[in-house]
């Protein structure tokens, strides 16, 4: 059945901070930490959030599963679907795809994701694309946002950016939807289900144009960086730029504050997770106590991210994650080599950045976004680097979508990229 559903009646069913939260410097003297960002209608308790996850997430269908996965190259489409039971805006469609992408060691894994089509006839040359990347939703296969009903995000930036004419590719990462463990919060591998996904989506899907940018939140936000840079070397002549808005690009300051502050316990265990799916000789026994490793399973395979937050304040009694880390677990050497991974910076893009932060995010503050936007101009990138006062990390995606639209409006229209870099170095 076709759940159409337009303005106002469109509603994301929670605000939910998606990023590895980290702490934000404050003025003031009050204890304040690494807290994941909350609204009333979050379920509190387990068994609530695993209903209400269950109440979002789609019927089960084999459509995720391909065993064993035979050879093919990056982007080939496996198999795609029209489906019809998401609750969107009004006339817009819905097409599953499963295609061939690539993890962080190069390995051929199959990716799947979703794209929307706007509603109406495509332009000429196409509907513009809008490959969009995601913030945490979990590491479980089942928190996968094409799984879902609102596909995870809904208002908060999603169904603008269909309303606005532009379909929307939506990859879910490797590992969620698909059997292969999930790198959390690799950018990587995350950034190469993006492009992977763009190029499957092209053979699913009739009028899509060439054309497309790349915008990410949060988790995505890293990811969609990582694009930028991964396409300096690819030179896809159609690529014309990304977004990346209250992006965790910078895993080291992120690190270090999750062990000094009060960093919610279940991103420790998540993080545990993706580094194990990075490095399988990695013991996730070596960087959790025994507290963390008792939640471990649930968090990994049952629950997302409503789970992981109701787990935390109704079983861990809000304790940080200092609670669920060993001492010294940083310097573990599989933790340093992903940490070095992730925080790479190459010397050149050749496609403008746009670069947001909310100026009251306690989960990605500007402070840890800034140093890497400065390197990067250093390495003489085209980037506008912008800070919305006043906004948390959930709110900046819901409050700087026009402004996104509208950059992305003149990426497609040819006109020149802002460029604040002489103000930042």
């Amino acid at each position: 059945m076709v759940q159409n559903l337009s303005g106002p009646e469109v509603r994301r069913r929670h605000r939910r901070a998606r990023a590895f939260p980290v702490l934000v410097a404050l003025a003031i003297a009050v204890p304040c930490g690494l807290v994941a960002t909350r609204a009333d209608d979050v379920p509190t308790t387990p068994a609530a959030a695993l209903a209400a996850e269950k109440a979002d997430r789609m019927p089960p269908t084999p459509f995720y599963t391909i065993a064993p996965l035979p050879h093919g190259a990056a982007g080939q489409l496996i198999r795609s679907a029209v489906v019809t039971d998401y609750a969107l805006p009004k006339g817009v469609g819905a097409v599953r795809i499963l295609y061939h992408s690539r993890d962080a060691t190069g390995r051929d894994v199959a990716a799947s994701g979703v794209v929307l089509i706007p509603a109406g006839k495509a332009p000429t040359g196409g509907w513009p694309v809008i490959a969009w990347a995601h913030g945490t939703s979990g590491v479980a296969r089942i928190c996968a946002p094409s799984m879902m009903k609102d596909v995870y995000y809904g208002t908060e930036g999603l169904f603008p950016m269909v309303e606005a004419g532009f379909a929307v590719i939506a990859p879910d990462y490797a590992g969620l939807g698909t059997a292969s463990p999930h790198q959390y919060l690799d950018p990587l591998p995350q950034a190469n289900d993006v492009i992977n996904a763009v190029t499957a989506a092209h053979h699913a899907v009739a009028d899509l144009s060439p054309r497309w940018v790349v915008d990410g939140h949060s988790e995505g936000g890293g990811a969609a960086w990582f694009v930028a840079q991964q396409e300096a070397s690819l030179k896809d002549p159609n690529y014309l730029g990304a977004v990346a808005v209250a992006g965790t690009v910078n895993m080291p300051w992120l690190m270090h504050y999750m062990s000094t502050s009060h960093a919610d316990s279940f991103y420790a265990v998540f993080l545990a997770y993706g580094i194990k799916a990075r490095f399988p000789r990695f013991r996730v026994e070596d960087m959790l106590t025994p507290q963390g490793l008792a939640h471990y399973g649930m968090f990994t395979t049952k629950g997302c991210w409503d789970y992981g937050y109701a787990t935390e304040v109704s079983e861990l009694q809000g304790q940080n994650a200092s609670s669920v880390l060993r001492k010294g677990w940083q310097h573990n050497r599989w933790v340093r080599r992903w940490a070095a991974e992730t925080v790479r910076v190459r010397p050149h893009v050749n496609r403008p950045l746009l670069v947001l932060a909310g100026g009251a995010d306690v989960s990605v503050p500007p402070a840890s976004i800034e140093p890497i936007v400065k390197r990067a101009c250093r390495f003489g990138y085209r980037l506008e680097f912008k800070i919305f006062p006043g906004l948390d990390h959930d709110p900046l995606m819901d409050k700087s979508t026009p402004y996104q639209l509208q950059w992305i409006r003149d990426r497609f229209a040819g006109r020149p990229a802002p460029d604040n870099c002489s103000t930042l170095r």
